[in-house]
C-alpha cells in the first residue's frame, strides 16, 4: 500500500528546490499515481548568513526545523545534501535512502582560471568550511582564506564583482544547478579530501510511516548508500561536525570498499590521513576501525585543541 500524496519539506534555496523538485519527479515517475507537493521551510541556518557556521552550532541548522516538521507531521519527507545531516537524528525519524551520489570532490571557480596551484602569492579565496581551508593552507600556506556563507549564487557573485580571487564549492551542486561551466578545477582529493557525505542526496522520513518508506525506498542508490555510511561512522568516531576540519572519502569498486579519512589542526600545519580497505558489506565497521585508527594516531590531540583551545 503507498501513500495517496506525500508533502517533501525542504530549504527554500536554489540547489535546495532543485534536490526536492528532482526527488518529486523521480516519485512520480515509479507511476503509482502519488501526488508529489513542497512546503518551503525556512531554517536557522538560512536566517543566519554574517557568522561563520562553527560559530553558531554546525550543519545541523539546516535541518533542524524541517526535522521538527516531521515530527509534528506536516511533512512527509525531507531532502537534504547528506553532508548537513548531523549525526544523530531524532528518534522518530532515519534517513529511509541515499540517492545515487553525484561527483563528491570540491570545485575551485577563480576569477582569471587560474587552477589552485597558478593562484598568485597571497589570492583571496572564500571557503566556508574549516576542512577545505585547513587543507587548503596545508597546500598553499600563501593563501588569504575569505569565510564565506550564503547560497551558491551568493558566493559566485562575491566571486565576480572582485571581492574574491577564487572561491571553492562542492561540484555536485554546480553540476546540479547546470554551472558546470564555472568550474576553473575540480580538486584532487589528494590535495582536499571531501567532506562526510558531500555529492550524495538523502530523504528522511519518520520511522514508522512504512508506506512513505516503501516509496523512498525504489530511489535507493547501494553503493552511494554504502560509500556515505561508511563516511559517517568513521565522522561518528571523532564526533566531528562542521566544527572540526574532517575528510571522509569512500569508493566502491568491485565489491572492496576503499576509505580516506582526514583530520586536520586549523592552520594545516599538522594533518593525519589515513586509508582503510574491506568489503562493501562492512561499510559501517570499516569507518569505525579507521576513525580510531586516525584517533591512535595522535588525531585525538588536534581535536581537543580544537575544541579546548
Amino acid at each position: 500500500m503507498y501513500p495517496e500524496k506525500i508533502i517533501i519539506g525542504t530549504r527554500g534555496s536554489q540547489l535546495a528546490l532543485w534536490q526536492a523538485n528532482w526527488i518529486k519527479e523521480l516519485i512520480e515517475g515509479l507511476e503509482q499515481n502519488i501526488t508529489v507537493e513542497l512546503t518551503v521551510i525556512k531554517t536557522s541556518g538560512d536566517k543566519i548568513q554574517d557568522v561563520p557556521l562553527n560559530k553558531v552550532g554546525g550543519k545541523g541548522l539546516f535541518v533542524k526545523e524541517i526535522e521538527e516538521a516531521l515530527v509534528r507531521r506536516e511533512v512527509d519527507i525531507a531532502v537534504h545534501s547528506m553532508k548537513d545531516v548531523p549525526m544523530k537524528l531524532p528518534y522518530e525519524l532515519c534517513i529511509g535512502c541515499i540517492t545515487q551520489r553525484e561527483s563528491p570532490l570540491d570545485a575551485l571557480l577563480s576569477k582569471t582560471g587560474k587552477s589552485l596551484a597558478e593562484l598568485p602569492q597571497g589570492a583571496r579565496v572564500g571557503t566556508s568550511s574549516l576542512r577545505r581551508s585547513s587543507q587548503l593552507l596545508a597546500y598553499r600556506p600563501d593563501l588569504e582564506i575569505v569565510p564565506l556563507r550564503g547560497n551558491i549564487d551568493t558566493r559566485i557573485g562575491k566571486l565576480d564583482n572582485g571581492e574574491l580571487d577564487a572561491i571553492i564549492l562542492a561540484s555536485a551542486g554546480l553540476d546540479r544547478m547546470g554551472w558546470s561551466d564555472r568550474i576553473t578545477e575540480r580538486i584532487d582529493p589528494k590535495i582536499i579530501l571531501p567532506a562526510m557525505g558531500q555529492g550524495a542526496v538523502g530523504i528522511e522520513c519518520r520511522k514508522h510511516d512504512l508506506e512513505t518508506m516503501a516509496v523512498i525506498g525504489q530511489l535507493d542508490h547501494e553503493n552511494s548508500q554504502l560509500a556515505v555510511e561508511a563516511e559517517r561512522a568513521f565522522v561518528g568516531v571523532l564526533e566531528g561536525g562542521c566544527q572540526i576540519p574532517i575528510g571522509a572519502y569512500a569508493q566502491i569498486h568491485e565489491g572492496k570498499l576503499k576509505l580516506e579519512g582526514l583530520v586536520a589542526s586549523l592552520d594545516g600545519k599538522n594533518i593525519i590521513h589515513e586509508r582503510i580497505e574491506g568489503p562493501c558489506f562492512d561499510a559501517r565497521n570499516l569507518g569505525i576501525q579507521l576513525g580510531h585508527i586516525v584517533l591512535e594516531k595522535g588525531a585525538d590531540k588536534i581535536l581537543d585543541a580544537i575544541v579546548h583551545p
